[in-house]
């Protein structure tokens, strides 16, 4: 094969790969999508190949010093798509996805076209598959605030809970009683099912959930 067609097709590899991952989180509404990975997957590799290639001149070059600076720059990145709210963390997940694409491309951009694809089928089993056998083991924390002219009421509610109240705070405005509460449930609970049994009480307002 030509050498130039050879790091062509290294790249088009490298795309291709990212954009499997991408399209898996974009089937699942996350933040980085098909663009991101490809994106990343073709920049790491080029990285790569200029790692490689780039300097015919140079006695002595350490190839691996340019995809050591790529894992370092990908962190950064993946940083920025982690996001923490008061309830939960989310974008770990894509942001790991990103990391890993990254060394996709590089592996790519190296020609290790074998191990490339079998760390891209290990990934999308781990996104995919491992999602609906996960998906439903441990628990999931929900911030309530439930509001109500009576105290006797709220209290009636977070007794109703029991050991899924985690923290539990009362306050009263004007001639209204709130109470925040930190619930946990288990993650096969759905979260329609939360909100019905939350709106089920009778004199208590749902106010925020979270």
């Amino acid at each position: 094969m030509n050498a130039v067609l050879e790091l062509v097709v290294r790249l088009l590899v490298a795309a291709v790969f990212g954009a499997l991952i991408g399209y898996e989180r974009e089937l699942r509404a996350k933040g980085a999508g098909i663009r991101t990975h490809v994106l990343v997957a073709i920049g790491s590799s080029l990285f790569m190949l200029i790692s490689q290639f780039g300097f015919p001149d140079a006695a002595k070059f350490d190839a691996a010093r340019i995809a050591a600076g790529v894992v370092g720059g990908l962190g950064f990145l993946g940083g920025g798509i982690i996001m923490k709210t008061k309830s939960h963390v989310s974008g770990l997940t894509t942001a790991a996805g990103i990391w890993v694409t990254g060394a996709i491309g590089l592996a790519c951009g190296s020609g290790m076209y074998e191990v490339a694809v079998a760390c891209e089928v290990v990934v999308l089993i781990c996104l995919e598959l491992l999602n609906y056998y996960t998906v439903r083991l441990g628990e999931k924390e929900f911030t309530v605030v439930l509001s109500s002219s009576s105290q006797r009421a709220l209290t009636e509610v977070v007794t109703s809970f029991k050991k899924k109240v985690k923290t539990f705070s009362l306050s009263k405005q004007d001639n209204k009683y709130k109470a925040e509460m930190l619930l946990h449930f288990p993650k096969r609970k759905t979260t329609v099912s939360i909100l019905e049994q939350l709106n089920s009480y009778p004199d208590v307002e749902l106010e925020s959930f979270e």
